[in-house]
């Protein structure tokens, strides 16, 4: 890599997350947790879908996805950042920084497209149930999941293709406990503005898209139901509330980041904390608390083990 850019930096010194001995402590302590949690929580959709045959519809299958997919989001960051929080000397090698940014924004490609189906799932079910089977057939879901991951690689490599010519003689340091384009790129012996808006334009125009997307979507949810149900929109707002909090919550920092110029503050590193550690978190609990399917499919496993535990 260093041959291909001329770059005489081998290593980026990640400044992370600043604090006392004490509150690093604390931190290490909670993401440990938090991302035991987001493992064990995902993988355990994930095997519940394919275990259990009632769960075996487009919306599961895509919940699926995002579950695995979420399992690869954080895992691109938390691992190194608990481990950085208990270490002085905080370093990522000049590889190991350029695969992490491939990762981060593959992986936040493929989730973008991810959630757009899952909001076409809900358009489908809700205003064209009759359809629904014919619209969300085997073959589309499929073919949706390709298309997240063929999104994600292209808008992966057409921000990384800029970046990976660019020489870096020094300064090292990057104020965030990952690495990221904005963060990077603005390290470059070169004049990196154009590059900046590009990667600026790409993620930004991207993340607008999509949240915007997905809010014309769920509009015309809303009004369809509102218009066939005499004004009651009760049952489309808790059908969808999981999806929108889910959003909200992915998006606000993406947005923060990558929708206008990059930002000289290092208030993003907290906020991308939602997408790479709370949101995996918490969509295993959204999406099972408030989900009846899930619940009983729980039941149904429990039941199922205690019946062969005895027999």
């Amino acid at each position: 890599m260093d041959g291909l850019n001329g770059s005489v930096v081998s290593e980026f010194v990640l400044l992370g997350l600043s604090g006392s001995w004490e509150t690093r402590v604390i931190l290490t302590l909670t993401f440990s947790l938090l991302y035991l949690g987001i493992i064990l929580g995902n993988l355990f959709i994930v095997f519940l879908v394919i275990a259990d045959s009632h769960l075996h519809s487009p919306m599961y299958f895509l919940l699926a996805n995002l579950s695995f997919n979420d399992v690869w989001v954080s895992s691109t960051t938390v691992p190194k950042m608990i481990f950085d929080l208990l270490s002085e000397h905080k370093v990522i090698s000049f590889q190991g920084c350029m695969i992490q940014i491939c990762f981060i924004h593959m992986m936040g490609g493929v989730e973008m497209v991810l959630l757009i189906a899952m909001a076409f799932d809900r358009y489908a079910a809700i205003c064209k149930p009759l359809h629904y089977l014919n619209i969300m057939s085997p073959k589309r879901c499929i073919l949706l999941v390709v298309i997240g991951w063929v999104t994600g690689v292209i808008h992966t490599m057409s921000q990384f293709s800029f970046v990976m010519n660019l020489p870096f003689c020094g300064p090292n340091t990057i104020d965030s406990f990952y690495c990221d384009f904005p963060r990077v790129i603005q390290l470059a012996c070169s004049d990196a503005e154009k590059f900046e808006f590009v990667v600026a334009a790409n993620s930004g125009f991207m993340s607008m898209g999509t949240f915007f997307l997905l809010l014309l979507s769920y509009v015309f949810i809303l009004v369809t139901v509102w218009k066939r149900s005499s004004g009651d929109l009760s049952k489309a707002l808790v059908t969808l509330s999981a999806h929108i909090t889910v959003v909200v919550l992915f998006f606000t920092p993406c947005m923060f980041l990558y929708v206008w110029p990059f930002p000289t503050s290092s208030i993003d590193k907290y906020l991308f904390i939602a997408d790479f550690a709370i949101t995996p978190a918490l969509n295993p609990v959204i999406y099972t608390l408030r989900n009846k399917d899930i619940k009983i499919s729980i039941q149904r496993l429990n039941k199922q083990g205690h019946y062969n535990r005895f027999c």
